[in-house]
């Protein structure tokens, strides 16, 4: 492990993840700041309650791409192939969004770019295919089954370091895992609050009848 790359790939794979796409999309197409309306928060879910679906699905995208670049792209440019500097670099890249440097460290949930993450350690480990595979579908069904997408991302960031253990992947990534759960929980800390309450809001499916 060259420590210097490794440096370098940290400070890049903060600053990819840092890129707050939700509010450069809220102010570019509607000028207004997304902190200030929907849930306050900066990630596709609220995007999508704000700037409308198609809006939010670009957030969406981008925000899993820059989980995505700094596990393929850096890496693979600064030669951090290893999985200890994978998972340092997917930490970096995650606590960015969450903690971006561009908004006075006050960004996202984490979700969708922990998901890019996955989907580029997937990409360059492909023992953990079956393990991305799994906690998709896990957050997918509960999504569908249930409406709430708070609901569905904090059990599929529970399911993850389990899935982990259980497929018996690198040791790094198990600690990995445990890192992003833990990120994923307390940031929905206010969505437990209101899951508890039953004040949470759901999203309408086409196919499920709105409940009173």
């Amino acid at each position: 492990m060259n420590l210097l790359n490794l440096f370098i790939g940290v400070v890049l794979a903060y600053l990819i993840g840092s890129i707050p796409v939700a509010y450069i999309f809220g102010r570019v197409l509607k000028n207004l700041d997304i902190r200030e309306h929907g849930s306050g928060n900066m990630g596709a879910t609220n995007a999508f309650r704000v700037l409308g679906r198609g809006p939010g699905t670009l957030v969406l995208i981008l925000d899993i791409i820059k989980g995505i670049i700094p596990v393929t792209v850096v890496a693979n440019l600064l030669g951090l192939g290893d999985s200890l500097s994978l998972v340092i670099l997917s930490v970096a890249a995650v606590s960015g969004h969450n903690w971006t440097v561009f908004l006075n460290f006050k960004g996202g949930k984490g979700m969708a770019t922990s998901l890019g993450v996955l989907i580029g350690l997937a990409i360059q480990l492909p023992g953990l295919r079956i393990i991305l595979g799994l906690s998709t579908l896990i957050w997918l069904v509960l999504f569908l089954a249930l409406g709430y997408v708070s609901l569905a991302s904090i059990s599929a960031a529970i399911a993850l370091p389990v899935l982990m253990v259980v497929f018996d992947a690198p040791f790094p990534m198990k600690m990995m895992a445990m890192v992003l759960c833990v990120f994923i929980v307390l940031r929905h800390s206010s969505n437990i609050k209101r899951l508890i309450k039953g004040q949470e809001n759901r999203v309408s499916l086409p196919f499920r009848k709105r409940s009173n």
